[in-house]
């Protein structure tokens, strides 16, 4: 029997949103809202192709029903600001349904557009060369707030999204759940490809192995920026509580599950972490190992006071890893002048 308390939870309890939903969900949904199945895979296809932001825009559905279900969340932000760099780069600071602000970044070439996504309304690692964890942290992002992203991306572009990385505000492991279940999202229902997904992490105890076991066929990516457990702790707080050789462990557990390499970003700081001492001793670590490193030359914020190193340093960095057989790119991060490069993302508008 129902009770009168009952029914105040019901009517105060907010309802799921639809974004995220599978098409067999959204049918279910229909269904109980009276509705015909086949109108699942229009709501799915409206969604997921078109895009759309309320069920009112739904033209293919009754007018009547449309209005009587108008007020049901889909689950879209809006565009709070949007900057526009010189190469192109588009960051966005994007407006939750709860007030919190997130940043996106677009990065278009001629083949691709890839989608730098959040994970977290802000990031609780507080890593001393990135702005995002000097501006503290808020909580998770629930998995239709990450697709989203890439819809809002996708819209304001007018272009098929190629890539998406989790790379953008938060640690995508401390949101493991929300972030799988994104990738499986972004998969079937938006149509990337797993392989066109990246999934980055400055490293949590365990979490690499839950990750592994879930069978993704992502690229992962492990943030390291050093070379030795001091200097990782110095640039990395929460690096005191999972010591680098167990982080390379559980690394190589990676890639004897999945069968899949692992990348490793390392941020070169002029002085700090770029010395050849350095490089020999990163390529110690990473011998026998099915790895690729990605070498990111420093982007300035006003919170640090650290410095980009020359080409020179750079080259040398490189080479001496190479000479010891470690696959090694640079990566010059885009979007530098909109504050929407590696490292520089923040939800002020300065």
């Amino acid at each position: 029997m129902t009770t009168s308390l009952d029914n105040k939870l019901i009517k105060s309890a907010k309802p799921e949103v639809l974004l995220g939903k599978s098409l067999e969900e959204l049918t279910d949904w229909v269904r109980q809202q009276g509705q015909p199945a086949y109108r699942g895979k229009q709501l799915y296809q409206w969604l997921y192709e078109k895009g759309a932001r309320s069920l009112l825009e739904i033209s293919v559905f009754p007018k009547q029903w449309r209005e009587s279900v108008a007020d049901y969340p889909i689950g879209r932000s809006t565009i709070h600001y949007r900057q526009i760099a010189p190469d192109a780069t588009r960051k966005y600071l994007l407006r939750l349904v709860d007030g919190s602000i997130i940043e996106t970044v677009g990065i278009p070439s001629a083949k691709r557009l890839t989608v730098c996504v959040s994970s977290q309304v802000g990031c609780p690692m507080a890593c001393d060369f990135c702005a995002t964890g000097k501006g503290g942290f808020l909580r998770n992002l629930k998995h239709h707030e990450i697709i989203d992203q890439v819809l809002t991306v996708r819209e304001d572009f007018g272009r098929r999204i190629s890539n998406v990385v989790f790379m953008g505000m938060g640690e995508p492991l401390i949101n493991l759940n929300e972030v799988v279940a994104a990738v499986h999202s972004l998969n079937q229902n938006v149509g990337i490809g797993q392989r066109s997904l990246t999934i980055s992490t400055v490293g949590l105890p365990g979490k690499i192995n839950q990750l592994a076991r879930h069978n993704l066929q992502v690229t992962f990516a492990v943030s390291l920026h050093a070379s030795n457990q001091q200097l990782r702790e110095q640039l990395i707080p929460s690096a005191r509580y999972y010591p680098l050789d167990t982080l390379l462990t559980e690394c190589r557990e990676y890639v004897r599950i999945t069968g899949r390499r692992v990348t490793f970003e390392y941020i070169l700081l002029a002085g700090v972490n770029d010395l050849p001492e350095h490089a020999r001793e990163l390529a110690k670590h990473l011998h026998g190992f099915q790895t690729h490193v990605n070498l990111i030359p420093y982007n300035p914020i006003e919170e640090a006071n650290y410095q980009r190193p020359s080409q020179e340093r750079i080259k040398r960095f490189a080479n001496i890893l190479r000479r010891d057989r470690i696959s090694v790119s640079v990566r010059y991060s885009r979007g530098l002048e909109a504050d929407a490069a590696c490292g520089q993302l923040r939800t002020s508008l300065t």
